[in-house]
């Protein structure tokens, strides 16, 4: 197994395209401003701590590209995963537009690869922070041509996050993936709207696993009011969460979850949460 030791000011693009797969790169303690696709599989970024590596990148939504076309959610990464057996320790990637409101969705980590683990890292954005691949079918289609193939891949994707802390405002964890986050802090920002959810789960009636919070903590920045942010709501039919001995915050609406407007899709939504909440919507833990 080959080791990299990448220092502040290489272009770590360039180092992540030569790697051999399996390799792991070590990461100095600093910031690399670059947008990043890794498609090695096996590669291992090892970083300093999550406060002292920092991969860092600002592209939006509403941003116009060369083409004169907006971004769109799934081209706004800071970092792409699109590769198998990824894994990430130590490291930060944040995403620094901070202006959802106006600029629209803002992702840091985008994972469109099997068998991904993070573990002791930090995720920073607002709206939309991880999004965990594949998308759903119905995207996957209308992105034909727009978005490339290693974006669209329709088959099951697993990820694990361990002691990781995960900071947004809006559906900052979403997406199609099988995610298992263990012993992670899972932070509420406000970004100047008056409520927020976490998770937006859009899992296929297929799928028997879909995003799985182990012994999670549920926090909040010093913006964030109480009584404010959702767990989670349904991007789609048949979204499928597991809350499993968390514990939350004021911040958490004590109905817990949210349909999705008038989407009605509170009929199949698949909210599980275990010990049981008093006052949670009628619809949780339903079979």
């Amino acid at each position: 197994m080959s080791e990299i030791s990448v220092l502040p000011g290489e272009k770590l693009q360039a180092v992540i395209d030569r790697a051999e797969p399996g390799a792991v790169l070590r990461l100095g303690e600093g910031i690399w401003r670059e947008k990043l696709v890794i498609r090695t599989p096996g590669l291992r970024l090892v970083g300093a701590g999550p406060e002292k590596s920092t991969l860092i990148w600002d592209d939006y939504a509403r941003k116009l590209d060369a083409q004169g076309r907006e971004y769109n959610t799934f081209r706004t990464w800071t970092v792409a995963v699109c590769a198998d057996g990824v894994s990430m320790n130590g490291l930060a990637i944040v995403n620094d537009a901070l202006d959802p409101a106006e600029k629209g969705q803002e992702v840091a980590l985008s994972v469109c690869g099997d068998g991904f683990a993070m573990d002791r890292c930090l995720l920073r954005s607002t709206q939309d922070t991880l999004f965990l691949g594949p998308l759903p079918a119905d995207l996957i289609e209308r992105y034909d041509g727009f978005l490339p193939d290693e974006l669209r891949q329709n088959r099951p994707l697993r990820q694990r996050f361990m002691n990781c802390r995960i900071e947004g405002s809006v559906d900052f964890i979403f997406g199609c993936g099988e995610a298992l986050f263990e012993d992670c802090e899972i932070v509420s920002v406000f970004d100047g709207r008056d409520h927020g959810y976490v998770a937006a789960p859009a899992h296929a009636l297929e799928q028997k696993e879909g995003f799985t919070f182990r012994r999670c903590d549920f926090t909040r920045d010093e913006g964030t009011a109480d009584a404010s942010v959702f767990l989670a709501r349904p991007w789609r039919d048949y979204g499928l969460a597991r809350f499993e001995n968390c514990r939350y915050g004021a911040h958490i609406k004590p109905e817990g979850f949210n349909p999705w407007r008038d989407s009605g899709r509170d009929r199949t939504a698949r909210f599980y949460e275990t010990p049981e909440v008093s006052g949670r919507v009628a619809w949780c833990n339903k079979p």
